[in-house]
């Protein structure tokens, strides 16, 4: 039996491990991490999933991005990720638990709009799309930007351009 649960201070050996693993340990080199650096992800949607002994077998994070928009109308969205399942548990169905989870928890919380980078294949079956060209994050292969509009979001306005949050002039947080 899996049990998920918030992220504690604690799992963060276990959790950087288990990304190694999943990513290898050059994984801090992708654009998405750059997203990441010197911000603190949303602790209410970090997750982690435990077998019944108490071992981490996989997590979930999500970082507040800000949304620069050329017509001045800033926002922010989340960006998931990186989302991380130990390998000899893959097909397990803990990553879709952990997934479907997390994204209720953030429509919960009010959040509308959740990008990531990552496969189409892999989370389309849990209702992201490929984002359209007008939403772009500099550095990253368009195909592999994926989004999902959570209750009454919508997407974001043309000549979009996702930017780290500590970076994102004018962008403030939304209210949780």
């Amino acid at each position: 039996m899996v049990q998920i649960r918030h992220e504690r201070s604690e799992d963060q050996p276990s959790i950087e491990l288990l990304l190694d693993v999943a990513f290898g340990r050059d994984r801090h080199r992708k654009t998405s991490y750059r997203y990441r650096n010197g911000v603190a992800p949303d602790h209410r949607l970090s997750m982690v999933a435990e077998d019944h002994e108490g071992d981490l077998i996989g997590t979930i994070r999500y970082w507040p991005i800000g949304l620069r928009r050329d017509d001045d109308e800033n926002g922010r969205a989340l960006l998931l990720g990186p989302l991380a399942i130990r390998p000899d548990l893959h097909g397990r169905g803990i990553g879709r638990a952990l997934v479907f989870t997390t994204l209720d928890a953030a429509t919960a919380l009010g959040h509308h709009l959740v990008l990531l980078v990552g496969d189409a294949e892999y989370y389309g079956r849990f209702g992201f799309e490929t984002a359209p060209p007008h939403l772009v994050m500099p550095g990253e292969k368009p195909e592999r930007l994926q989004y999902r509009i959570l209750d009454g979001g919508a997407l974001a306005a043309p000549h979009t351009t996702l930017v780290p949050w500590n970076e994102a002039a004018g962008v403030q947080p939304a209210a949780a």
